[in-house]
């Protein structure tokens, strides 16, 4: 039986639909053919190499701050330093010394080795006469302050009375025979200046062991009792 134009259409169309299912062909015959193994040749996009992301580009951050700060501080720590240079020492910023390292002192008497002693600068008397072998028996030392420092030069006499101006005089004073050691005389010895009694001279000798004795004739008016009139008539009756 023949069949209208129109059943022919669509036998064709359901032929052409059941085709493409099969192989893939487009069912519009007006479309261009497309078949499967042409989609393996579609270009595909194209992929980053590396990507780190959002929160990789923040520790890339963190690391690059950390080496630049680590760079700076290895950089301030090799930095050349200048060394101040030690500041010369002069010969006024040395205290000179107060009294020398060692004392001469003349030992006479009642002895057992008078003569010539050496003793350490801030001995006494009494460490004089045990320089010189200590005092004889029966010798008088009511007249010695065994406890008064002594100068260098000064002389000790023992169990005897000590001549005036006995101590050897500091180079340059000038002074003269007769002379009283304001430095070595004991209390008998300072009353046998003008206007001195028994109170003054216990007053000097009492001002020379509480000061290491008497720097100058001149400290003579820091005793208590001695004014400017007396210190005139004692002035060149006396030495240091």
């Amino acid at each position: 039986m023949w069949r209208s134009g129109d059943d022919d259409g669509g036998d064709r169309a359901a032929v052409a639909d059941r085709l493409a299912r099969v192989v893939g062909l487009p069912a519009d015959p007006a479309d261009p053919p497309a078949y499967p193994w042409d989609s393996a040749a579609a270009p595909r996009p194209a992929v980053s190499a590396f990507d780190p992301g959002r929160r990789g580009v923040r520790v890339l951050a963190v690391l690059a701050v950390l080496v630049v700060g680590v760079a700076a501080f290895l950089a301030w720590r090799s930095r050349p330093q200048v060394t101040p240079a030690p500041r010369a020492e002069t010969a006024a910023s040395v205290p000179p010394s107060a009294s020398p390292a060692l004392l001469v002192v003349s030992v006479t008497g009642k002895v057992n080795r008078p003569g010539l002693v050496r003793l350490p600068a801030g001995s006494r008397v009494a460490d004089a006469i045990e320089a010189a072998g200590g005092a004889l028996p029966g010798a008088d030392l009511t007249g010695l302050n065994l406890a008064r420092k002594l100068v260098d030069g000064e002389m000790v006499a023992v169990g005897v009375p000590q001549p005036p101006g006995a101590a050897a005089p500091a180079a340059g004073t000038g002074a003269g025979p007769g002379l009283v050691n304001l430095n070595t005389a004991s209390t008998t010895e300072l009353q046998t200046l003008p206007g001195i009694g028994e109170v003054l001279a216990q007053r000097i000798v009492e001002y020379r062991d509480a000061h290491g004795g008497f720097r100058a004739v001149a400290d003579l008016r820091k005793v208590e009792g001695i004014g400017d009139a007396k210190f005139q008539q004692l002035k060149d009756r006396v030495t240091v």
